[in-house]
């Protein structure tokens, strides 16, 4: 049997930090941790140099602090903190899954993770490490969007593959609104100009300037990024 190639050598997978929730409404579901786990594992067995981005909404999102009275740089400080932990229990259940891992956090933790080294991140990828980002890019007002975005740049990453509970970019939200429009692709400016909220502003303009894909997909539906990864049709192409 030939084996699948894979259509991106190396990828930035931008998990959000709800994708860790499961079934609960706060916190992180170690069942779908682990089952993230085995899908990524299933992908570093095609020889895919695998960074993920990881968001950390399902603890505390700095956003919603600021919106009940917080001062902004607090709340997101606290936001990326809780991408840290998220990253912790992302690393446990890739190592748990037989994964090769590093932990590499913007925020300086020492005790739990690396510093972002640029060189020393493009050598775990070399040495068939699967990467996780935490802290975002460790400053207040950046998204871990823009982080994904950055990163995936820095590292000369193919793609960046954006999971989300939903099957692709749409012209308004599908959960809301029946009549809503999925694309198959769609331009940069497109998203900005219809203010698509996919990622934010200063992502897809940091991804257009420098001709980064991005593909958008539903994480929730097993085999997706397989099949992002293999190049197959799935979700939605921004470029």
């Amino acid at each position: 049997m030939v084996k699948d190639q894979p259509a991106f050598k190396r990828i930035v997978l931008k998990l959000s930090g709800e994708s860790l929730l499961g079934d609960l409404e706060y916190g992180i579901d170690l069942k779908t941790a682990s089952a993230i786990a085995r899908d990524i594992k299933e992908i570093s067995e095609l020889n895919v140099q695998i960074g993920i981005m990881i968001g950390g909404g399902n603890i505390f999102r700095g956003m919603q602090g600021t919106a009940r009275g917080m001062e902004r740089a607090s709340a997101d400080y606290m936001g990326l903190l809780a991408t840290v932990i998220n990253g912790i229990a992302l690393q446990d259940a890739l190592d748990k899954a037989g994964c090769l891992t590093r932990h590499i956090s913007a925020i300086e933790v020492v005790e739990v993770a690396e510093p972002f080294i640029r060189n020393k991140v493009l050598q775990h990828f070399n040495d068939g490490r699967i990467v996780i980002f935490s802290g975002g890019i460790g400053s207040p007002y950046f998204t871990t969007d823009t982080a994904a975005a950055l990163r995936a740049l820095e590292v000369k990453a193919d793609v960046i593959l954006k999971a989300t509970k939903v099957d692709g970019v749409y012209s308004s939200d599908p959960l809301l609104d029946k009549n809503a429009k999925r694309f198959a692709s769609i331009k940069y400016l497109d998203v900005i100009k219809k203010g698509l909220k996919v990622m934010d502003s200063t992502a897809i303009t940091l991804c257009k300037d420098n001709s980064m894909p991005i593909i958008v997909f539903n994480l929730k539906q097993k085999g997706n990024i397989r099949k992002a990864v293999l190049g197959q049709k799935v979700g939605t192409l921004i470029s």
